[in-house]
């Protein structure tokens, strides 16, 4: 479910200390049903085990495959375009107890570097011609009494034509990439903890 920009600013996420020069673009909420305060490692890992990008339905793997189709023709994605060339990364920003805390071991198939992960609240960013990009994952108290995990997405355009791309895609992000990822990392919630059935062995 999309969020006012609101439901991300007003909460005291460290990530307002070192992101000050971005701009909130999206918010997004997902229903963790009987999830607890203590739970966001447990969301995290059942993200990477059954939510990642990898594991999205057809039509979003087609549009992130054009996407990089485009991005390898047009040089959007080129090594000086990103993180450490055109831009310096967030973890350059950050002090000592947060610099420790990247986890790159499960980037779920996606450019998206780990920037902090703490136990209510997670940053990872990606960098190119467009955007400098951060995706933030915050744990917080939901409607119901459970907990449930919120995305926001913050950007730092590269000029107009990162303006312009980012409006672009805008309504394939709200028709199309949101609601299907809300389906899925929801269901990996759902999912995770059951056991993974047993293959069946050859007949005799």
């Amino acid at each position: 479910m999309r969020l006012p920009r609101t439901a991300h600013t007003d909460r005291p996420w460290r990530i307002h200390e070192f992101a000050r020069d971005f701009r909130v673009e999206d918010v997004w909420s997902f229903r963790t049903p009987g999830a607890g305060p203590d739970d966001f490692p447990e969301m995290l890992a059942a993200m990477r085990t059954g939510g990642s990008f990898a594991k999205q339905p057809p039509p979003v793997r087609f549009l992130f495959a054009v996407r990089w189709k485009l991005g390898a023709l047009l040089g959007w994605d080129d090594p000086d375009k990103g993180l450490g060339t055109r831009v310096t990364s967030l973890r350059d920003r950050l002090p000592h107890d947060l610099s420790e805390t990247a986890d790159d071991s499960g980037s779920g198939g996606t450019p998206f570097s780990s920037v902090y992960e703490l136990g209510d609240e997670s940053v990872r960013e990606l960098a190119n011609k467009t955007v400098h990009t951060l995706m933030h994952l915050g744990w917080v108290p939901g409607a119901d009494g459970d907990h449930e995990l919120r995305m926001a997405v913050l950007v730092k355009y590269n000029g107009r034509f990162g303006r312009f791309y980012m409006g672009l895609i805008a309504p394939f992000r709200y028709l199309i990439v949101y609601p299907a990822l809300t389906r899925q990392w929801e269901r990996a919630w759902r999912d995770h903890g059951r056991p993974v059935p047993k293959a069946a062995g050859p007949r005799s």
